[in-house]
């Protein structure tokens, strides 16, 4: 990945450290980067700034999951899920179940 790439949207979030979708972007690419623990912090931030932001809980299961935290990954999930089942995110929720199955079937 362009470094370029990860300083312009550092500077994106913190030019506008109230806007979900801006820490999202930048949890995502920090997840790509496998930085786990920059991705989580992110992710966490674009969910306290929107509770009902179901991609978020989505993609920090998945830093969770990388990181070694599965049993927190899980738990990430199944909120995700209430929040999907909430704002009727058919798609998010799809996955998150999927993904939680997933989980549940992997030995800790």
């Amino acid at each position: 990945m362009d470094p370029a790439r990860l300083e312009q949207f550092k500077k994106i979030a913190e030019q506008y450290p109230d806007d979900e979708v801006a820490r999202y972007g930048l949890g995502s690419l920090y997840l790509h980067l496998a930085r786990y623990a920059e991705a989580e912090g992110e992710f966490r931030a674009a969910i306290t700034i929107k509770a009902n932001y179901t991609a978020a809980y989505r993609e920090l299961g998945k830093a969770l999951r990388d990181a070694g935290r599965r049993m927190e990954a899980m738990d990430v999930l199944g909120q995700g899920v209430v929040v999907a089942e909430r704002t009727h995110d058919s798609q998010t929720l799809r996955e998150m179940l999927v993904f939680l199955k997933r989980l549940k079937e992997e030995h800790p």
